[in-house]
């Protein structure tokens, strides 16, 4: 009976093994299919994760571009950048070891401060920046004294280097942080978002930031669960940034500098048949240098409430009346339109009536009878009061605009302004009132609302002397051929007219800058002084004759300017020299103009007389 029983069960109990063994191979089963979708599907995502917990990328920063002049001499470059950064954890007493460093190399309180800060916000394995920009001997000392110092690494990485500091720092400008700005309007390079990278902040380090920045390159490092570097693994360097090739010459643009100070003014120098720029000096300026390596809270506000304005670059930024050196345009004008030509005559009796206005010229006795050449040797008022009546403000305006005022010319530089030039349209426009006769004769002898930069009155007397076409200025060397400048198409007889005027202006025995002729090695400059009043001269001053610059604050005295180009027979450089509030034109101008211009042609590679400024820049150098 029992022996039946458990025949009846059996069966029971094998079917249930079946079935639970059946589960157990179906678990199994499902198991090893999600191992092998884990292991052999989806491997290559799951090996990936894994290597990127494992393994960190970190972007490296590229070399930045170079800049050089047309000589390939740097003019802004790379240098090493020795630094100290400090690990907190291996340090045992983070304040202590800055104690130490301290006894080596200073440590300020605020840099103190900031290293404290920032060993309580990152993990404790983060190397920290202490002081960067050492010298080779600190660094040295820091080296041998390193065995005192746990947690101290040095590190050599690359920093922004200007070796003509204040002589080219409007042109080439200087580097700084990324600011917010910089991400918000970047295109997403992820260079922007490395810690200390920097960018142009100014001149061509702004407007070629692209060129000048280069790729990234990345290095691959391992790392454990807690983010620590165990060792690299691989290393890309970036592709470094483009380097920059001016038109600038370093050694004329340090004597156009030297020639300035130390007075506050500028000074552009041109090529007349290709627009090269050869120097744009501005004074005073600034060294970039400072702002490399963090300038100073004394030295930013010296240099913000300087009366002279060192920030600002004179060159393309400061608009002047470009006063009598603007005559040229309006007997150009006229001589156009067939109004006045050179043979027209003027008697100067040193003023001029239109209406119940009298204008007065700067001789307070008069000049006798004038015509174009006397007027222009001498710089006679009441004869271009005269010539402005008779040709009119309009045409005057496009003369003006048709040698290079009124508009910017040098899209490689920005804060470049247009300057302007006025006309009826214009005024109603902007201070809504109708042109005045009167404001033509201002307008004749370069005053009034009339506004050039030195960059606009050196192209237009590059113009003037290149006499065929209207060249414009460069400073940058493009990678294509050199395209030819349009037609000037102004008459060829009414050039030689303004030339002989200019060439008087210098070596005739009546000219306003005889005094500053060239004498050296037979060359000859012809230009054309200026002086541009700040001031309403009274009536009382006028009468009584005083009215001395030197005796009035500085503010209110007289801009002195003067334009030239050389050699006379065959012209070759272009010059605009202002100096702010220096008085007259010839006194203080043409002198200044004299030393650059003379340096430009001892510079020229086709000359073969001696060179005083190559060889005194040489030993500076």
């Amino acid at each position: 009976m029992r022996g039946r029983v458990e025949k009846a069960r059996y069966p029971v109990f094998t079917r249930r093994a079946l079935m639970l063994g059946g589960m157990k191979a179906a678990l199994f089963a499902a198991l090893g299919a999600r191992m092998y979708y884990l292991q052999v599907v989806e491997g290559d995502q799951y090996r990936m994760q894994a290597d990127e917990n494992r393994i960190n990328l970190a972007l490296l920063a590229p070399p930045r571009g170079r800049i050089l002049d047309r000589r390939s001499v740097p003019v802004a470059t790379n240098r090493q950048n020795f630094r100290v950064l400090i690990v907190p954890e291996q340090t045992g007493s983070l304040e202590e070891t800055l104690d130490r460093l301290h006894r080596i190399v200073p440590v300020s309180d605020q840099t103190r401060a900031r290293v404290l800060r920032d060993a309580k916000r990152k993990r404790s394995f983060v190397p920290i920046s202490v002081v960067d920009n050492l010298t080779w001997e600190e660094f040295a000392r820091i080296n041998i004294r390193s065995p005192d110092l746990p947690g101290i690494q040095l590190d050599v990485g690359q920093t922004r280097d200007y070796p003509f500091g204040p002589y080219l720092g409007h042109t080439v400008g200087y580097v700084g942080p990324v600011s917010e700005k910089d991400l918000k309007d970047g295109d997403g390079d992820p260079l922007l978002e490395l810690p200390g990278f920097r960018t142009g902040r100014r001149g061509l380090e702004r407007s070629q930031e692209t060129t000048l920045r280069g790729a990234a390159g990345n290095q691959r490092v391992e790392v454990n669960a807690f983010g620590r570097v165990i060792r690299e693994l691989s290393r890309t360097e970036g592709r470094p940034g483009t380097d920059i090739h001016l038109t600038i010459d370093a050694r004329l643009q340090r004597a156009a500098t030297q020639a300035l100070r130390p007075e506050s003014g500028a000074a552009v120098v041109m090529d007349i048949h290709n627009g090269d720029i050869l120097a744009m000096a501005s004074t005073p300026g600034f060294d970039p240098n400072s702002f490399n390596v963090g300038i100073g809270t004394r030295e930013w506000q010296r240099l913000l409430n300087n009366s002279r304005k060192p920030l600002t670059d004179k060159t393309i930024a400061g608009r002047y009346p470009p006063g009598s050196t603007f005559k040229m345009v309006v007997a150009l004008a006229a001589m156009e339109a067939n109004v006045a030509g050179a043979a027209h005559r003027v008697f100067c009796n040193g003023k001029y009536v239109l209406g119940n206005h009298t204008f007065h010229c700067w001789k307070r006795w008069g000049h006798g009878w004038m015509n174009l050449d006397d007027a222009l040797t001498q710089s006679c008022d009441v004869y271009f009061y005269d010539v402005a009546r008779r040709v009119g403000v309009e045409k005057i305006a496009a003369m003006a605009e048709r040698l290079g005022m009124g508009q910017t010319l040098l899209p490689e530089l920005p804060g470049e302004k247009a300057g302007l030039v006025p006309n009826p349209a214009w005024k109603e426009g902007a201070i809504g009132e109708a042109w005045q006769g009167g404001e033509t004769l201002i307008l004749g002898i370069g005053q009034g609302y009339l506004l050039a930069t030195p960059l606009q009155l050196a192209t237009m007397t590059a113009r003037l002397a290149n006499g065929e076409r209207a060249v414009t200025p460069r400073l940058v060397f493009g990678d294509g051929p050199d395209v030819e400048a349009p037609p000037l198409g102004i008459s060829q007889d009414a050039l030689r007219e303004v030339q002989r005027g200019m060439n008087h202006v210098v070596n005739g025995e009546r000219g306003t800058a005889r005094a500053h002729k060239i004498r050296e090695n037979g060359w000859t400059m012809a230009g054309k002084t200026g002086t541009a009043q700040v001031r309403r001269i009274s009536r009382a001053e006028r009468e009584t004759g005083v009215l001395k610059n030197e005796d009035i604050e500085w503010r209110t005295r007289d801009h002195a300017l003067f334009v030239a180009y050389a050699p006379v027979e065959k012209p070759r450089y272009a010059l605009s020299v202002i100096i702010e509030h220096g008085g007259s034109g010839s006194s203080a101008a043409a002198p200044v103009a004299r030393e650059i211009m003379l340096a430009a042609l001892e510079l020229d590679p086709a000359s073969q007389r001696p060179r005083r400024v190559a060889a005194a820049s040489e030993r500076e150098g």
